[in-house]
């Protein structure tokens, strides 16, 4: 038997990343970045190196909004675009020193959400659901 379709798997999926992502942007109100901005940080520190292009697909945003962002990032000194080697008309973006503080008070953030969000659970559960969220992604990918 299906499960009612709002509780459907991407139903539930999609309902935990607002959550989060709202709970996320609520820890980060008065601070020094947006979550957009926290994201491409992010994207940027797992991606060294990645094109500006690329960045804008996994963020899924258009690329003239990710260069909007971007140079807001390059203004406060957190990251730099380097012209790429292989395609002179792309630029590769690099983290700055100055973002390790930055990226250090995001994992801070995501860590107490997280903690919240998996709060009551068993470590065994909560395991297991990481595992099947990760082969989910895997199977979906196409890797």
């Amino acid at each position: 038997m299906n499960p009612p379709l709002q509780e459907g798997l991407g139903f539930l999926v999609t309902d935990l990343a607002r959550l989060m992502r709202r709970a996320f942007e609520q820890r980060l109100q008065g601070g020094t970045l947006t979550l957009a901005q926290a994201r491409a940080l992010l994207l940027v520190a797992r991606h060294e190196g990645v094109r500006q292009i690329d960045l804008a697909d996994r963020m899924e945003v258009q690329p003239i909004t990710l260069a909007r962002l971007i140079d807001t990032l390059e203004q406060a000194g957190l990251v730099e675009r380097r012209a790429d080697p292989a395609d002179r008309r792309a630029y590769r973006i690099h983290l700055l020193p100055a973002a390790q503080t930055e990226l250090s008070a995001i994992a801070r953030e995501a860590q107490a959400i997280r903690d919240l969000a998996l709060r009551g659970l068993d470590p065994a559960l909560t395991e297991t659901t990481l595992a099947a969220l990760r082969a989910m992604i895997h199977n979906l990918s196409g890797r």
